[in-house]
């Protein structure tokens, strides 16, 4: 059987009530920037780019107007949950944590075990996540026995035990070579 080899998330594509300020929530807070690359004549869209990012883009954005209910997904219908962005450091994921507050946009917190996450929504409640991947070569047991578990996220205890500018691990805490 032959399997199709992807190596991550290229982008998503949200619908959104209100295009402008979708754009202006995941530009302010996140730190996404709008590129420039909606076709000629068509209106309520939007397309941006993760600050770190090597996407053409990793956002797109379509209005569908202010009358448009929220998503049933997960309550009465199957759906997506949300997506899930990784950041460099925890120095980052606890700025990102700050800048969510600000916005009132926070919405939890957890300690994965091999990720450190938070929980947001955007202005249309679309929930998305933020984490921080402890890198292979940090992994020890008792982070990998942590995943069967979800813990309150302490962002304190966990930069003094893998330090605030320790670069996470990319894609996966795991080496290719190792199972998980």
């Amino acid at each position: 059987m032959q399997v199709m080899g992807v190596h991550r998330l290229n982008h998503a594509v949200l619908f959104v009530r209100d295009v402008n300020r979708s754009v202006a929530f995941y530009r302010d807070v996140l730190g996404f920037r709008p590129i420039a690359m909606t076709p000629d004549g068509f209106k309520g869209a939007a397309f941006m780019q993760a600050p770190d990012s090597t996407n053409d883009h990793d956002l797109g954005l379509f209005e569908i107007g202010e009358g448009a209910g929220p998503s049933p997904a997960g309550r009465s219908t199957v759906g997506l949950y949300h997506l899930a962005w990784e950041v460099d450091t925890l120095d980052e994921l606890e700025r990102i944590a700050g800048k969510l507050v600000e916005a009132g946009a926070l919405v939890g917190s957890s300690d994965h075990g091999t990720t450190k996450s938070l929980y947001g929504k955007d202005p249309d409640g679309l929930e998305f996540e933020v984490v921080w991947l402890i890198p292979a070569d940090l992994l020890d047991p008792a982070a990998l026995d942590a995943r069967k578990r979800i813990r309150p996220l302490d962002l304190g205890r966990e930069k003094q035990r893998y330090g605030a500018t320790t670069r996470a691990g990319w894609g996966s805490p795991f080496p290719r070579n190792v199972t998980p």
